[in-house]
């Protein structure tokens, strides 16, 4: 059995640990400043597999996880501008308006669409 202990990460088995932040934090300002990836390497403390990985991912932007949304950006950006245009409208009259519009969304839909521009 193979067993490594130490504050950068574990490897037991041949099955190794994930990367730190700390670990990633210096892939990627390595990478941004165009080192190779041997030297991201050594300098963070992990294969150079794993720099590939990690920096593949970044670049890939892995596919979302769960179930896939029923608006689609125009019909956000479509809320958007319902709401910019008479912020006192209540949740109601803005739902009511949006499937006017011919969008296919639940009033809780509405309400989560309508927060996220708050928060943005």
């Amino acid at each position: 059995m193979v067993s490594q202990f130490g504050s950068l990460g574990y490897t037991i088995m041949g099955k190794t640990a994930d990367l730190t932040v700390v670990q990633k934090t210096i892939i990627d300002t390595l990478h941004k400043d165009g080192k190779p990836q041997t030297f991201i390497a050594k300098e963070a403390g992990c294969s150079q597999s794993a720099v590939s990985k990690h920096v593949n991912r970044k670049l890939n932007e892995r596919k979302k996880c769960g179930r896939k949304r029923c608006t689609t950006n125009p019909e956000n950006r479509s809320l958007e501008r319902l709401v910019k245009q008479n912020r006192f409208k209540n949740l109601g009259e803005l739902h009511k308006e949006w499937t006017e519009a011919g969008v296919k969304a639940s009033r809780a839909t509405t309400h989560r669409r309508v927060k996220e521009f708050d928060s943005n």
